[in-house]
């Protein structure tokens, strides 16, 4: 298999908001990072690759079929628990053993077991952090070869945050598993993320390995007088402080060939969004 994931032109309108188009690729074997303010889009990006908000249009090939022929090999969290209050964590096992042919409960147990998770407590008394190991302990318990996460690492401590993007390593160590992540703690997704895909009101701004975007990309902090002799087609943005000014800089080895005397330095996502939602377009 050679992607995991493929859209292609996907746009999904609202009254007030459109998604798209989007063209992206995740292939095999690969953990997929996608970051973007909120509002951005994430959410209603993976909802319509799952089907649950129908695209305007484009089209999604999960697992090289369609959305609704792969679901037994799909694992799914989204940004809250969607299990009944009601239940107990136990009788989350009885229900998704009905749903998913592959379901293996000796492996939900030991998730269970790994995350803390008392079977006999209920829903309704868990915690966001225990809801969301929860929800991860259910989508790799049947076996998925793609997971579709939504803030799945929120509310989670650093040390279980660690464990947690160890068994997504894990997962994809072959070619045949993939990862598709949104999330706001862009250090996991440096840690763990083979691309990042960034979102921006709604458009596909960059799209690359992470490796390659943290190596090209730059930030650039100068005098005003200075930026204003730099060529805008080096710079992707640019906002004033109160001292300074700063840029977000395309292509950092270039630039500095251009200026010299001008330092540019290395920047992480974080930065990277916060120039381009705080700055403005140059």
């Amino acid at each position: 298999m050679t992607n995991c994931i493929e859209l292609k032109g996907l746009v999904k309108e609202y009254k007030t908001f459109t998604l798209g188009p989007i063209d992206l690729k995740v292939p095999g074997g690969s953990i997929l990072g996608l970051i973007g303010e909120n509002g951005a889009g994430k959410t209603t990006l993976i909802k319509s690759m799952l089907g649950i908000v129908r695209p305007t249009a484009g089209s999604v090939a999960l697992l090289g079929t369609q959305p609704d022929q792969a679901k037994e090999d799909i694992g799914i969290v989204l940004d809250d628990c969607f299990f009944s209050e009601h239940l107990r964590i136990k009788d989350v096992d009885s229900v998704l053993s009905r749903v998913f042919r592959s379901w293996d409960k000796a492996l939900f147990r030991d998730y269970l077991d790994k995350f803390g998770l008392a079977g006999t407590k209920d829903i309704k008394e868990l915690s966001r952090g225990m809801r969301m190991k929860l929800s991860l302990a259910a989508a790799l318990a049947h076996r998925p070869r793609l997971l579709l996460l939504d803030e799945a690492t929120a509310g989670l401590d650093p040390v279980v945050r660690e464990e947690i993007l160890d068994e997504f390593l894990a997962f994809v160590s072959d070619e045949e598993h993939g990862i598709l992540i949104s999330s706001h703690i862009t250090s996991d997704l440096e840690k763990a993320a083979d691309y990042i895909a960034y979102l921006h009101q709604g458009k596909l701004l960059l799209c690359d390995e992470k490796d390659r975007l943290l190596e090209r990309y730059g930030r650039l902090v100068c005098a005003k007088a200075d930026l204003e002799q730099v060529d805008r087609s080096y710079l992707v943005s640019a906002r004033k402080t109160q001292f300074s000014t700063e840029a977000l800089v395309r292509d950092r080895a270039a630039f500095s060939r251009r200026y010299p005397r001008l330092t540019v330095e290395p920047v992480t996502l974080d930065e990277m969004m916060v120039l381009v939602v705080k700055g403005e377009s140059v």
